[in-house]
């Protein structure tokens, strides 16, 4: 191992934290303009990412994502659909099982939000290289990658 890179990496792991912290400030901040548990806003985030890729989002899939029991799971879903920011539909597939949707109001409320932060993000992207963007993409991949693995530890 390459002790004198240690400092280096170091320092990228901190910067990391750093933007991880300012996110989570964000989302707090979000939390609580719009009534909002930051639990939430994490739940939001993880049936917009299922819808993004194409996942059935169940009740389930957003317990194992957010690492909730059943009982946390049904609270978290319960005070979302009341504040109208989530839907409980039938699956068209399968009539016996309930998917969650995001509702229209929650997503332009998080873009009202978000949107800014978002377009500065890609405005710092956009002056990258594809190659970098690659680098960038390769490091987040990865980066995730360590972090869920630990959270199964």
């Amino acid at each position: 191992m390459d002790d004198s890179r240690e400092p280096d990496n170091l320092h990228l792991a901190h910067l990391l934290r750093a933007v991880t912290v300012e996110f989570g400030l964000r989302q707090g901040e979000f939390a609580t303009r719009n009534g909002m548990h930051p639990t939430d806003v994490r739940a939001l985030i993880c049936l917009l990412d299922a819808a993004r890729a194409g996942e059935p989002a169940t009740a389930g899939l957003l317990g194992t994502r957010l690492g909730l029991n059943s009982a946390g799971t049904t609270a978290v879903i319960d005070r979302l659909e009341r504040l109208g920011h989530v839907a409980r539909v039938r699956d068209d597939r399968d009539r016996r099982r309930i998917l969650l949707r995001v509702e229209p109001e929650a997503i332009r409320l998080g873009r009202e939000f978000f949107g800014p932060l978002i377009d500065g993000l890609l405005r710092v992207l956009d002056s990258f290289t594809p190659a970098e963007r690659d680098t960038v993409r390769h490091f987040l991949t990865a980066t995730h990658t360590v972090f869920a693995a630990g959270s199964q530890a």
